[in-house]
């Protein structure tokens, strides 16, 4: 499958969806988008080890995390076009390392040896994407097959809300899907089937009283 034929056309309407929001995406994302800063504190990656995001967007998560891990090499892929064209400029101009390479691509359909010369990573993460996704949990098991021995896979997205009032997970929910936004109710056990699947472990938390979610899948060492 090419970029183009991704399923229900979700490429084009993800580059719909941020050709203008692009230019504002981080400014106004940084209020809602919670759990960000503490996945990439928590990637706690080895030096010199091999990053990959999954649904980098405008690159923001790519930058903190370059400068808490500076001698690690950076990979990144997303579906949309406008989102990349972001991410190649901001990055540019916070003078990245060459060690860097972004692709367009589908995250339930791609081929990592193929977009950068390489199956495993040390870290994998998906920040706010998955709830993006259509099909999820195919992007989440491609996601841990990337994951190196002795490697993680890092997730943050919406979580249910469990401890927060009604009103507002319910006024949340619909204001979200007015931006092909979703929640995954059953993120927790999906992982936790993809930590069996691989022989590993799971680490699910709740963020501000289940706003958000957390999750780290690590793959055992030999």
């Amino acid at each position: 499958m090419t970029l183009a034929d991704a399923p229900a056309s979700h490429a084009a309407l993800m580059d719909r969806v941020y050709r203008h929001q692009r230019h504002f995406y981080d400014l106004t994302r940084k209020y809602y988008l919670l759990g960000r800063d503490t996945m990439i504190e928590r990637l706690d990656v080895p030096r010199h080890g091999a990053v990959l995001e999954i649904g980098c967007g405008t690159g923001r998560n790519m930058l903190k995390a370059m400068n808490r891990y500076p001698s690690a090499s950076w990979y990144g892929l997303d579906i949309s076009e406008e989102m990349l064209a972001t991410a190649r400029t901001s990055l540019a101009r916070k003078n990245a390392p060459d060690r860097l390479t972004l692709a367009a691509a589908d995250a339930t359909d791609f081929d990592a040896e193929k977009l950068f010369g390489r199956t495993s990573f040390d870290r994998v993460y998906i920040s706010y994407a998955l709830s993006m996704i259509p099909d999820w949990r195919r992007a989440l098991s491609l996601a841990a097959d990337c994951v190196a021995t002795g490697g993680s896979l890092h997730i943050v997205d919406f979580g249910q809300q469990e401890r927060l009032p009604r009103w507002f997970r319910s006024g949340l929910h619909a204001w979200l899907r007015k931006f092909h936004v979703e929640p995954r109710a059953v993120l927790f056990e999906a992982l936790r089937e993809e930590a069996g699947r691989i022989g590993g472990h799971v680490d699910c938390t709740p963020l501000h009283r289940g706003y958000a979610w957390h999750a780290i899948l690590s793959r055992p060492a030999r």
